[in-house]
């Protein structure tokens, strides 16, 4: 394949990722409860499928790639909500730790399963063979694109 075709192939590809991306969200946004968003999820989420114990909110930022300030927006309405606990961090009298409470992880679980019923939807149309093809491409593009953002 040409250079040219290559590059128009992989920004192709890069685009039907970001819509899928934004169109996954709003579906999303629509599953989950009114009082979690989105970015609420997305931490908890993070939490459980890092299996984390606790992290800084500065790190929290980095890893979201969004400014301290939404980070910390975010942690404050799932603080208030009973998702997550955030304590000074023992090591560093100065900063925060973030951490996932039992609420959190049952939000958590419950908002997963909410998207359930359109996962199941989406199998049915494209099949699970297609999303294990897919799944050690998608893989290894986001430990690249991790691995250079910083």
């Amino acid at each position: 394949m040409k250079r040219d075709d290559a590059l128009k192939l992989s920004f192709q590809v890069m685009t039907e990722i970001a819509i899928i991306g934004h169109l996954a969200d709003t579906a999303l946004g629509k599953a989950l409860p009114p009082e979690l968003s989105v970015a609420g999820f997305g931490v908890l989420n993070h939490f459980v499928r890092l299996n984390v114990e606790g992290e800084s909110p500065a790190r929290l930022a980095r890893a979201f790639q969004v400014t301290k300030g939404a980070m910390t927006y975010t942690l404050q309405q799932l603080e208030e909500l009973g998702y997550v606990a955030i304590a000074p961090d023992p090591a560093d009298a100065r900063a925060k730790i973030v951490r996932i409470t039992k609420r959190g992880r049952k939000a958590r679980d419950e908002g997963a399963a909410r998207v359930n019923p359109g996962m199941l939807a989406l199998l049915d149309v494209i099949g699970v063979e297609d999303f294990a093809r897919a799944l050690p491409f998608l893989v290894k593009l986001r430990q690249i694109l991790d691995a250079a953002r910083d």
